[in-house]
């Protein structure tokens, strides 16, 4: 770990969320240093609860302050590295679409991807008290969202892509969100981006390590 109590040290797992923050270090260019965590008892250890209570990776911090989940470290170093260009100005009409769907991702599309896997389905008569409604609802929207331009923000690629580019192809991938051709070109188009690959290998290296 860096003695440099300025430097970012980013505490992740290679087969986590942390891969979406991971991607987004990578987007913003500043040195950091990657603390890896197994699952179980290193997670659990007094010194990592210190830093995360919950016990679960991701997790930043960058000097005295610490950030966790995925999406709040998007919008943080976004905010904190604001020459990298990946948040739109408070001020700007893009704000509103990179803040909505940066949290309809985190909220709705969580929500509903996460009870489709676990096969729960909401009651007859009390989608009203679920934030994401239905699963219908949710993919019908999002699907809206990117397919109106190559961004969230139209021609502006910024952190909110990194998180729904992110929760996408992991759904793509896994079955639980379902194949739409909307839904594979934006993956594949953010995606291809130079710093998701160099996450990709970065992590990918990690767990081939852990294998051999």
């Amino acid at each position: 770990m860096s003695t440099d109590p300025a430097a970012l040290v980013f505490y992740t797992n290679p087969q986590s969320r942390g891969r979406i923050a991971h991607w987004m270090l990578e987007e913003v260019g500043q040195p950091y240093t990657t603390v890896w965590l197994d699952y179980g008892p290193a997670m659990k250890e007094p010194a990592y609860l210190a830093i995360n209570p919950m016990g679960k990776v991701p997790a930043l911090r960058d000097g005295d302050a610490v950030v966790t989940e995925a999406p709040a470290i998007c919008a943080y170093l976004a905010d904190r590295f604001a020459q990298a260009g990946l948040a739109p100005d408070p001020a700007s009409r893009e704000r509103a679409a990179y803040l909505r769907w940066l949290f309809f991702a985190a909220g709705p599309l969580e929500q509903a991807t996460v009870a489709h896997a676990l096969g729960w389905q909401v009651p007859e008569g009390r989608s009203g008290m679920v934030g994401f409604g239905s699963r219908d609802q949710t993919l019908a929207a999002l699907e809206g969202a990117v397919s109106t331009g190559p961004y969230l923000c139209g021609e502006r690629f910024t952190a909110a892509d990194v998180y729904v580019g992110s929760s996408l192809g992991w759904g793509l991938m896994f079955g639980t969100i379902e194949k739409r051709p909307a839904f594979e070109a934006y993956v594949a188009r953010v995606q291809s981006r130079q710093a998701a690959r160099r996450a990709h290998q970065i992590n990918q290296a990690r767990i081939d390590a852990t294998k051999a």
